[in-house]
């Protein structure tokens, strides 16, 4: 080998990859996941609904924990953020190819509903076979006759691929399990409020099941869930909000946030709490949004007028307007990605070709990744770890510190070149 070949870098054992678990996006996250999905919004809100709706009969059909369908809501959120629909279709095909009564069966939204409902009972400790999670929803339109048991032969090959497809499922979640729920929260506000529990209670309560059917779960806390659903619960019954907001209502400070980050405001006094601003009004807002358009699909949107909500919409748009508050919490536009083009400085189209990423990348991988879930997971199915082991990681710090530590040793050798004359004589 001569002096100045410098020894490839691949002789070293590939890093592997890390992917680090985020259990909360923010909404230009989400819009940007659409766009690569090459989905619209009318189908997206169409498909999410359908695919909820069923996680809650199915939930209900097997007396699972309203714990449960919080859970398998978030799983098929994220799920379905990284993944088209056309990558996993053929869990229903199979489903339609084996069961006899195929106008019974889901479409096609309910195969990731089905393996985020079976990967949710394990998660929750409410362990549920893949089995009685197909009979249950097989059952459910079935007539007394037609009725079978989990252990049917036919229900062998379609329980095996909602197995096959609970690992993609664990990969869109970056193998997350930290999982709040809002309803106790909600519940011990009421009471806290003085407020009535028959009308109020019962309405935010069902209203925190409804705040699932959005997006709202995979970019708010629980407790921002929580006050919404209570807020908006005490607006549309029309009791006295001074007991809910205001300076005799929720304690804020109680949960790190003040008023300004309840309606919205872009600022507030403490730095790392400033991407909490505005969550409790974009949460208000979602949730109307929902029972707007799809009253019908909800639980609490048959309750009360479309007349009410537009009401109750109008006064919070005027509030929010009149103080400037934006609609989603922190969006930024992303610079355009020119990847180098025409001599411009190379920038990252994603967070794994981001250098201060907590993400190892390989030199050879693309520099756009496609479409990517909360956690950065690439959305064609069977992709991932094939250029390398990719490891999922919960705490953000340890992956900084592996990368800074493994990074010395595959950090390409430095040389430096330099010219030197010198006379060497001819021999004769």
């Amino acid at each position: 080998m001569a002096k100045d070949q410098i020894e490839p870098v691949g002789n070293w054992p590939h890093p592997s990859y890390i992917q680090v678990a985020k259990p909360y996006i923010f909404e230009q996250d989400v819009q940007r996941c659409f766009v690569a999905l090459e989905t619209s919004e009318a189908k997206e809100d169409n498909i999410r609904l359908q695919g909820v709706s069923w996680i809650d009969t199915v939930r209900k059909a097997l007396q699972l924990p309203v714990k449960t369908f919080n859970t398998a809501a978030v799983y098929y959120h994220k799920f379905r953020l990284v993944h088209k629909d056309t990558e996993y279709i053929w869990v229903v095909r199979a489903l339609l190819e084996v069961l006899p009564c195929r106008n019974k069966i889901a479409d096609g939204t309910k195969d990731a509903a089905a393996a985020a409902l079976f990967l949710a009972c394990k998660t929750e400790d409410t362990l549920k076979k893949s089995r009685e999670i197909l009979c249950a929803a097989y059952n459910i339109k079935a007539s007394l006759v037609d009725q079978l048991s989990p252990d049917d032969a036919i229900f062998e090959q379609p329980s095996r691929t909602v197995i096959g497809l609970e690992r993609l499922m664990l990969e869109s979640a970056g193998f997350d399990f930290r999982n709040t729920h809002p309803q106790a929260l909600a519940v011990k506000l009421v009471k806290a409020c003085g407020l009535d529990r028959d009308t109020v209670g019962n309405t935010a309560f069902y209203m925190t099941i409804d705040a699932h059917r959005t997006f709202a779960p995979v970019k708010q806390t629980s407790q921002t869930i929580a006050i919404a659903c209570v807020e908006l619960a005490a607006r549309m019954c029309e009791v006295d909000l001074s007991t809910v907001v205001g300076p005799s209502g929720i304690d804020l400070q109680k949960w790190s946030i003040n008023r300004e980050q309840v309606m919205g405001q872009s600022f507030c006094h403490i730095k790392c709490l400033r991407e909490l601003a505005n969550a409790t009004l974009e949460t208000l807002l979602d949730l109307l949004d929902l029972y707007t358009h799809h009253r019908g699909a909800t639980t609490v949107g048959p309750n009360f007028t479309i007349e009410s909500f537009i009401s109750t919409r109008i006064t919070l748009n005027k509030e929010a307007s009149a103080a400037n508050f934006p609609r989603y919490t922190e969006w930024h536009e992303r610079k355009t990605a020119l990847n180098g083009a025409n001599g411009s400085k190379i920038s990252p189209a994603s967070p794994a070709s981001d250098p201060k990423s907590s993400h190892t990348v390989s030199p050879n991988s693309p520099s756009v990744m496609g479409p990517t879930s909360a956690t950065g997971a690439k959305s064609r199915v069977g992709e991932r770890g094939k250029d390398g082991t990719v490891r999922f990681m919960v705490d953000p710090q340890r992956a900084r510190e592996e990368k800074a530590t493994v990074e010395k040793y595959f950090a390409p050798d430095e040389f430096e070149e330099y010219e030197e004359e010198r006379w060497v004589p001819i021999r004769k």
